[in-house]
């Protein structure tokens, strides 16, 4: 089992309850029961014209079920296989025009990058004072990286795992059930085609192509690249789009299974069990979310003014959210999700490979400002 394997279990270890114990028929029904009710609160929140209802809806459903205290659950896998049919999605909108535009905004995304990581850290000491943790679990459970990357590397170094991955998780719900709100209430649509017009919707093909990219998705788990059930996928969708190779049109029908099989992955780690035992926490964290939310769009302001993006994409392209989620509301919205896909990874990335860099540059501004040493 690789790192990243181990910490994504990790991750969920502390945020659903044992599974272990539940025979495979009884789990297979609870899975199916969950599924069809997270099928439902997506057709109900299609219905009344919710913003991404394939998502939030079984999100809303299986979120408030965990709360509760239901025996909700996820289909093994399912979140991964949704990522590989949005990242093939998004990569075939990776013409060479479209490359070009997103390499010229590499200045941007760097700037973009140390803003998040600067927001952040402020976060941290708010954090800290709300949730009555120390310093160091308060670093790791603000820091915009991987859910379950921060998790490992906070419990190496000391902090709080448990505190650290309910934080997260609560960022994550907080800006998903948020931020495409915001966009759809306050934002235009913008005017990226939902596909190219030599895109092929023959089901062969989209199969191979989808056998591709979930290739490109194993092979992208043996390299240092954040979130690889999305990026090898959307890695591979460019590579054959950009090239010719192979384009096809992924079909709108998979994409909402695709979004059902999230919304209910999120959904259902909201166990009641985590959120009793760590209310303090958890509540510091919806409220340090919020602050993330607002920061973002402050950026986003700065950001539109200093290139030709426009308020929404910076928005999104900023939001302290996983990538999947924010490229899903790009595509919804019909904004450049390429754009939003390459803030995110850069992102991820760097901080992912810089957390330890940056954990040290924040103690010594707290021994130096504070006297405090973490």
């Amino acid at each position: 089992m690789d790192a990243r394997a181990e910490a994504s279990q990790t991750g969920a270890a502390t945020a659903a309850a044992p599974l272990s114990r539940v025979s495979p028929r009884w789990r297979a029904l609870r899975i199916a029961l969950t599924l069809a009710a997270a099928a439902v609160g997506g057709y109900l929140a299609w219905r009344i014209g919710m913003p991404l209802p394939w998502m939030l809806g079984p999100f809303f459903v299986c979120g408030a079920g965990a709360a509760l205290g239901f025996n909700v659950d996820y289909l093994p896998m399912g979140r991964e296989l949704g990522q590989v049919a949005v990242g093939l999605a998004v990569g075939m909108r990776f013409t060479p025009p479209v490359l070009a535009a997103t390499l010229a905004l590499m200045p941007h995304m760097a700037v973009a990058t140390l803003y998040v990581i600067a927001f952040t850290m402020v976060a941290a000491l708010l954090f800290a004072w709300l949730a009555a943790v120390d310093y160091r679990t308060a670093f790791f459970a603000t820091a915009a990286g991987g859910m379950a990357d921060m998790a490992v590397v906070a419990q190496e170094r000391g902090a709080d795992a448990g505190a650290v991955s309910i934080t997260h998780a609560i960022r994550v719900a907080t800006v998903v059930s948020t931020v495409p709100f915001l966009v759809f209430a306050l934002g235009e649509p913008g005017n990226v085609p939902e596909a190219r017009d030599m895109a092929s919707h023959n089901l062969l093909l989209v199969a191979l192509g989808l056998l591709l990219a979930y290739g490109g998705a194993r092979l992208f788990k043996f390299t240092p690249f954040p979130n690889p059930w999305l990026v090898g996928p959307i890695f591979i969708g460019a590579l054959l789009g950009a090239t010719g190779i192979l384009i096809v049109h992924v079909p709108w029908s998979l994409i909402v299974v695709a979004q059902i099989l999230i919304g209910v992955f999120l959904g259902c780690r909201f166990r009641r069990e985590v959120l009793v035992k760590l209310p303090r926490v958890a509540l510091a964290g919806l409220c340090v979310s919020l602050l993330m939310v607002a920061a973002a769009a402050a950026g986003a302001v700065v950001l539109t003014m200093a290139s030709d993006l426009d308020f929404m994409t910076s928005f999104l392209a900023l939001a302290p959210a996983a990538v999947t989620e924010m490229v899903i509301t790009a595509q919804a919205m019909h904004i450049d999700p390429a754009t939003v896909t390459a803030f995110h990874v850069m992102r991820i990335a760097v901080i992912s490979s810089t957390v330890l860099a940056v954990f040290a540059l924040f103690r010594k501004a707290l021994e130096l400002v504070h006297g405090t040493r973490i």
